[in-house]
């Protein structure tokens, strides 16, 4: 087999797999860190095959839009983390597009899923898809300028060139400026997954949802490949924190040890940050949504500073 067929066959299956897997732990930890029991590890997995086996109940008023939303959510979350690397310091998609590409992907699947909210004219996936659409007004932008903060100092925006820079000797890992990058992607990770402080995903309140309201109408198999999108979503923004700003470890040829050193050093940092999303959202509550703007202003204070920053003591 061509070695970057291979390549992409593993990355696939590695996001198909994995994500519910790191889904399944943030919940499972959260739940231990508030005395509670919790769903087990392993439960989304459950989850996504019982809803691709149940059936679907569609709004009469529902459009091709909202069968279409939920194939175009799942696809782009997946082609977005074939963009960015994982075990290996080159994506196997990395030539159709850099940091613009990915941020592009993320942006169509955030575009038809606010608009899968609307399709139904129901109340509550009006309200979801309107202030999705505005906290990604400055999400987006603070996203943006995290990872150019870092392609400058790579000299390019492709994601796989950062990476490999980032494993250079020039590479400095305290660096002040991608500090406070990496603070301001950890916010824009919260926002974007829609997690505490910004959404609380277990709950149902019609008054604070954000991510769930938009997804209230789907069930069966549309709402299987919502969640695994979501999912796969996750996995990504933290594949970016974990493997541009902490690249050590990843391989740089197609070898089993080599990459076997990298899937355990990824676990390893998956894990440490899946520590620090449970920790933040355990010990904060949930913000008022007229605050959550402010949170994601600091992030792109954060990241414009950062940005500046790399202009003044270079």
């Amino acid at each position: 087999m061509n070695l970057d067929l291979l390549a992409l066959v593993l990355q696939t299956a590695l996001l198909l797999l994995l994500a519910p897997l790191v889904s399944g732990c943030i919940k499972n930890w959260k739940a231990k860190l508030q005395n509670r029991r919790g769903p087990r590890i392993w439960q989304v997995y459950a989850d996504v095959l019982k809803f691709l086996r149940k059936d679907m109940v569609i709004s009469e008023h529902a459009s091709w839009v909202f069968s279409f939303a939920p194939y175009v959510v799942f696809i782009t979350s997946l082609l977005v983390g074939l963009m960015v690397p994982m075990l290996t310091s080159q994506a196997p998609l990395s030539l159709f597009g850099g940091a613009l590409a990915v941020i592009g992907l993320l942006a169509l699947g955030r575009f038809f899923l606010a608009l899968a909210g609307l399709d139904p004219g129901s109340a509550f996936g009006g309200m979801g898809s309107s202030r999705e659409m505005t906290l990604s007004a400055i999400a987006e932008p603070a996203m943006m300028l995290s990872i150019f903060t870092v392609a400058i100092t790579a000299g390019s925006t492709d994601l796989s060139q950062i990476v490999q820079a980032t494993q250079g000797p020039a590479w400095r890992l305290l660096n002040p400026t991608h500090a406070l990058a990496f603070a301001a992607l950890f916010i824009v990770l919260l926002a974007e997954t829609g997690r505490i402080p910004v959404d609380n995903p277990a709950t149902h309140l019609e008054l604070t949802m954000i991510h769930e309201a938009m997804l209230l109408e789907y069930s069966g198999r549309y709402l299987a490949f919502m969640e695994w999108g979501a999912s796969i979503k996750q996995l990504v923004l933290m594949t970016l924190l974990v493997n541009v700003f902490f690249s050590f470890g990843i391989a740089s040829e197609l070898t089993s040890a080599a990459l076997g050193v990298s899937l355990l050093l990824y676990g390893l940092k998956l894990l440490a940050l899946s520590a620090a999303v449970v920790l933040v959202e355990t010990t904060n509550a949930k913000l008022r949504l007229f605050r959550v703007p402010d949170l994601l202003s600091a992030a792109f204070v954060l990241a414009t500073l950062a940005l500046l920053s790399t202009f003044l003591f270079q």
